[in-house]
């Protein structure tokens, strides 16, 4: 239970981020996109006065983002950025003798992101480290001598690229992924570097990818992730192994679960690793919850810690003093702070509102923490919590939420036909709706993720462009359970689409949304839901349908997800029938309707580009009306921000033409 002063200063910081909203002079506009700040990396340094974080902000001449690092004071009396210019700055971690920050950057390297150093007290960064092949994470060892490095093998075994590229040999199961593109035998191994004779050595071989490393406090070892099954590309699998940190040593496997572990943190005195288990221990289980667990560091003494929580856990970390590992919780459209006390063998809430969300728990003293926050109209900031009450650190996004006025969000649930209740969240463009709204149903993507009372910039935009626009967590999302999420298992586009329609009778009922224009859309599975309602229902007379696909009979081999059909559908030539099934929206494309936009990424591994294009081609063939969008150099993700804009800007012209521009 939360305190009456914990509420109250939720409670406040909620309603004065909402006033800020409604007192702004204009209108969210989709060009407003370029002008949010993204806070990343939060990290405290030992002496717990200062913590550095990157942030990104959009560089519109380049049409990119630019990373650089700031330092907050813990007191939240300086606020300091510590790079500038066009080189980027990202990944800030403090040596742990606090000397120094360290970060990545691509400045002066041919290489990729390499470590660069800067005195804490200020000057000009030095590069620490110019290796070949990707860096993709570094840790400090505790004596701040040594860098345990994960390093992808380099391409051409780190030779020049030859003038004419080499053709692509393909010899994996699993081939493609998406930003990584074709998948050849280049790995991710575990090396230490140090820093006073800049030797390297390696520490893992093998055909394998390892990850995560943590020191363990003594320095003597590093416990890692890692896939050691015959064949690591047929499975989910990871364990966790711990290995000396010197060159020659035998890594020593601690977990032995047949599905996922992952996520290994040390305790500060040593003696237990705490770490994440996933609830299936099936070679492939996208439905599943990832449990807060704890060994000895031996890897003895195995303990599910929330199992019977029946929630995901995430971003779990120890207190300084061992005594306890807090961690974050997915709930019913939140993600809330929780701790497990080692005495106690219980948890306890930290703190759990109604309209925020956490990211980032970072530990600060017995009691305080630091996390990234969110509420619908406020993008992440940092936040201290202090014995349960929140202080706000960081203000990146008041300069410029005070221009604009952001839509009214409120929570809403809705009974889908089959009885099943089902939660969801409103924008409209103002607190009071006399009259019914044009309407756009934004579906979320995963299928296993949920939408929460977060700054969701897209369906801030839609509806600050005049339209009631619902988000809702059908069956599939996380947050309610894990049966909740496991119904629609081998069963897609099925009760997901009663879900979503039972919303929309709810808010039709309600007179919200005018049944004479209604709107769907959505990105990745969002957008293969697009399909499948549109297939099922006609009364959408708009719809936006992105990176999504319906034909599943054709996706087999043409995306990353090969895994997940031979463990879920099985393989095509022995149950087309289930494909068949699956694949309803393009096999009834004659029964669609409903003028749709789709668009995609023309590098998207993820969900191709067919995905769209063949239901582009089959309502064109119909006679429906329909354009394809096709963003140059994008994978599933739309990262540069132009492109942002220009998606946005597309829906709402698509749904202006098609519901009628709304009358604000």
């Amino acid at each position: 239970m939360m305190s009456k002063n914990m509420l109250f200063i939720v409670a406040v910081f909620i309603i004065s981020a909402d006033t800020m909203a409604q007192t702004a002079k204009r209108s969210f506009k989709p060009v407003d996109l370029l002008h949010i700040p993204t806070l990343e990396d939060p990290q405290l340094s030992p002496d717990g006065k200062w913590i550095a974080y990157s942030l990104s902000e959009v560089d519109s001449a380049k049409d990119n983002r630019v990373s650089h690092l700031w330092m907050q004071s813990y007191d939240g009396k300086q606020s300091i950025e510590l790079t500038q210019g066009s080189d980027p700055a990202s990944s800030p971690k403090w040596t742990p003798d606090g000397k120094y920050l360290s970060y990545l950057s691509e400045r002066d390297s041919k290489n990729g992101g390499q470590v660069w150093l800067m005195d804490r007290r200020g000057g000009e960064g030095r590069k620490l480290t110019d290796i070949k092949g990707s860096l993709e994470d570094y840790v400090w060892s505790p004596d701040s001598k040594k860098l345990a490095l994960i390093i992808k093998d380099p391409e051409n075994k780190g030779k020049p690229e030859p003038k004419t590229p080499r053709p692509i040999k393909i010899d994996r199961y699993h081939f493609k992924q998406d930003v990584d593109g074709y998948l050849q035998h280049l790995h991710s191994h575990l090396y230490i570097y140090d820093i006073a004779t800049k030797k390297l050595d390696t520490l893992t071989k093998g055909d394998m990818d390892d990850s995560s490393p943590v020191w363990s406090p003594d320095g003597k070892t590093i416990a890692f992730v890692s896939n050691h099954t015959v064949d690591p590309d047929r499975n989910e699998n990871s364990d966790i192994f711990t290995i000396e940190a010197k060159s020659g040593a035998e890594a020593n496997q601690l977990t032995t679960f047949t599905g996922r572990d992952s996520s290994p943190l040390w305790s500060p005195d040593g003696k237990h690793i705490a770490y994440l288990r996933s609830t299936s221990d099936a070679d492939y289980f996208i439905y599943q919850h990832e449990v807060l667990c704890l060994m000895d560091a031996d890897g003895k003494n195995n303990k599910l810690l929330t199992e019977q929580l029946d929630r995901p856990v995430s971003n779990h970390v120890w207190s300084k003093d061992s005594k306890n590992i807090a961690y974050l919780v997915s709930d019913d459209r939140i993600r809330y702070i929780a701790q497990y006390n080692l005495l106690l063998h219980k948890s306890t809430v930290i703190n759990k509102s109604a309209q925020s969300s956490f990211e980032n728990i970072v530990a600060h003293s017995p009691g305080n923490w630091i996390v990234k926050m969110t509420n619908p109209h406020l993008p992440h900031e940092l936040v201290a919590i202090e014995n349960g009450k929140i202080r706000r650190l960081t203000f990146h996004q008041d300069k410029w939420l005070n221009k604009v006025k952001l839509a009214y969000v409120k929570g809403f649930q809705s009974f889908s036909s089959d009885g099943t209740l089902v939660s969801g969240i409103l924008y409209t463009p103002d607190s009071v709706v006399n009259k019914k709204l044009p309407f756009i149903l934004y579906i979320h993507g995963g299928p296993t993720d949920q939408d929460e009372f977060e700054f969701d910039a897209i369906r801030q935009v839609l509806a600050s462009a005049g339209y009631a626009v619902a988000a809702v967590n059908y069956r599939g999302s996380t947050g309610r359970g894990i049966e909740f999420t496991k119904a629609i298992y081998a069963d897609w586009g099925n009760k997901e689409v009663k879900d979503l329609l039972g919303a929309v009778d709810e808010l039709v009922k309600m007179g919200i949304a005018d049944p004479q224009r209604l709107g769907i859309g959505g990105w990745s599975y969002g957008g293969i839901l697009t399909d499948y309602t549109i297939a099922t229902d006609t009364r959408f007379k708009a719809a936006a349908s992105g990176a999504g696909s319906a034909l599943q009979l054709s996706i087999y081999g043409s995306d990353q997800w090969v895994v997940q059909y031979d463990n879920e559908l099985g393989p095509p030539w022995k149950n087309a029938e289930k494909y068949i099934k699956l694949s309803y929206p393009f096999f009834h494309a004659d029964k669609i309707k409903t003028p749709t936009l789709f668009m995609s990424g023309l590098k998207d591994f993820n969900v191709p580009t067919g995905g769209g294009e063949q239901m582009y081609q089959a309502l064109i063939s119909l006679g429906i009306p329909t354009e394809l969008v096709l963003y140059p150099g994008q994978n599933h993700g739309i990262s540069v921000p132009s492109y942002q804009v220009d998606r946005v800007q597309r829906y709402i012209g698509w749904f202006d033409k098609y519901l009628g521009p709304p009358t604000l």
